[in-house]
């Protein structure tokens, strides 16, 4: 049992600042040895299992093909614990592959022999670098608090840059005639770029697979947001295989739109709800915005669409007369702002808006700035691409998944419930 028998202070050595920090960095010291103790005890019991794995294969002379061979150098790790210094063991595997004639080779599935930070660093690195954080920064930021400027020089996060480009361009050519996008979000984020006058136009889709998993459909730097940038974008994933969706949700840019009627024109369009109130309290007095969004609110969480459309009705009869600028921007779009209701129930929630590029882009809105920026819009695309990657995998299935693929199957909702025979139901009321 590991016992921590902490030194008693000198004559006259202050108790408070230096006390705390002696304290601090003892933890930190504890907390770093028994990560280290840890990861040994992994590799060494994950050696173990290898090599029994393998006791029988014997050569000639009877000797094991499979044995502990010493270990390797040691070499730095940064991981969330801060760095930790590891000696791997080795493995010398004399077995030889009959298919390639080469000799086979044991790798860690813990710590593989390039790993000289975790995953979770790996994580940490784009959303810092994205968030402002330029490549000189990263040793003095991080070196004091993971115990170690290792793989955080200006030169290591430059190379990592490269990298991540590779990987999104690599991501950018995949093919997507294995999968199904059942659903698709889509929006266009501005992100500062340092060395250049213009902002980034990010144009990122996100879809609903047909086991209802949300997935990083495609991401593009185009021309602000104009029809023509889409549509190069909604043409490339056409060619690379992707099938048209049955509901796509955006913002009121007219530039996807006219994209989407013209690569996808069977796809049904949703408004994003946070948009349009946005959009329709722009055109009220402060004095209104209480009321207006208490309506508006009767109006997109409705039971249904008759109650929606009842609500809709009401909103306009109380602010009509005044601000018919702001009623327009309502009634105009009313079709595609209640779409969502020919949906299952379970989805409106997550139909209504864009909220899931919103949510993952919102710090990236309100912290890039002109100097801390990505220093290009090549960068800029790559570190967008890796922020996603890292919160893709943090982001959960839809509710009742099981109807998506119904959904696709072009089974009809009324009110939101399945309906087994829609011949024998009325259709529900236009806008």
């Amino acid at each position: 049992m590991l016992s921590v028998v902490p030194e008693e202070p000198h004559h006259g050595e202050d108790h408070t600042i230096g006390g705390a920090a002696r304290e601090s960095s003892l933890i930190d010291q504890i907390v770093r040895d028994g990560a280290r103790r840890m990861l040994a005890e992994a590799l060494q019991a994950e050696v173990e299992t290898y090599c029994a794995q393998f006791a029988h294969e014997r050569d000639e002379h009877g000797h094991r093909l499979v044995v502990r061979n010493g270990s390797h150098q040691p070499r730095e790790v940064l991981t969330s614990a801060g760095a930790v210094e590891v000696t791997a063991p080795r493995v010398n595997d004399r077995r030889i592959d009959p298919d390639t004639g080469q000799r086979r080779r044991f790798t860690s599935a813990i710590l593989p022999p390039w790993c000289r930070k975790t995953p979770k660093i790996n994580e940490v690195l784009p959303l810092l670098y994205l968030h402002g954080l330029s490549s000189g920064d990263f040793g003095p930021a991080l070196g004091q608090f993971l115990g170690s400027q290792a793989g955080l020089s200006s030169s290591a996060i430059t190379k990592l840059t490269e990298t991540w480009k590779a990987e999104q361009r690599t991501f950018a050519d995949r093919d997507l005639s294995g999968v199904d996008y059942v659903y698709l979000w889509a929006d266009g984020i501005h992100v500062n770029v340092r060395l250049e006058e213009h902002k980034l136009c990010l144009l990122v889709v996100i879809g609903v697979r047909a086991d209802g998993r949300k997935e990083l459909v495609a991401l593009a730097d185009g021309y602000r947001e104009s029809t023509e940038s889409w549509a190069d974008l909604l043409r490339d994933c056409a060619r690379r295989g992707m099938r048209a969706p049955v509901l796509a949700v955006g913002d009121g840019a007219l530039g996807f739109w006219g994209a989407l009627r013209e690569v996808f024109p069977q796809a049904r369009a949703q408004r994003c709800w946070f948009h349009k109130i946005a959009n329709i309290l722009g055109a009220l007095p402060k004095s209104a915005h209480p009321g207006a969004k208490k309506a508006l609110a009767e109006v997109w969480n409705a039971e249904d669409r008759r109650h929606a459309l009842d609500a809709a009705r009401a909103f306009e009869a109380t602010y009509g007369a005044k601000f018919p600028k702001a009623v327009a921007k309502l009634t105009d779009d009313l079709d595609e702002l209640l779409a969502f209701y020919d949906y299952p129930a379970q989805h409106w929630i997550h139909l209504r808006t864009t909220n899931p590029i919103e949510s993952t882009f919102a710090t990236v809105r309100h912290r890039t700035k002109i100097t801390r920026g990505p220093g290009s819009r090549a960068a800029g695309l790559a570190m967008a691409f890796k922020l996603i990657e890292a919160a893709q995998h943090r982001w959960r299935a839809v509710n009742a998944p099981h109807l998506v693929a119904l959904v696709r199957a072009g089974a009809v909702f009324e009110a939101g419930k399945l309906i087994e025979r829609p011949d024998d139901h009325p259709q529900p009321e236009a806008a």
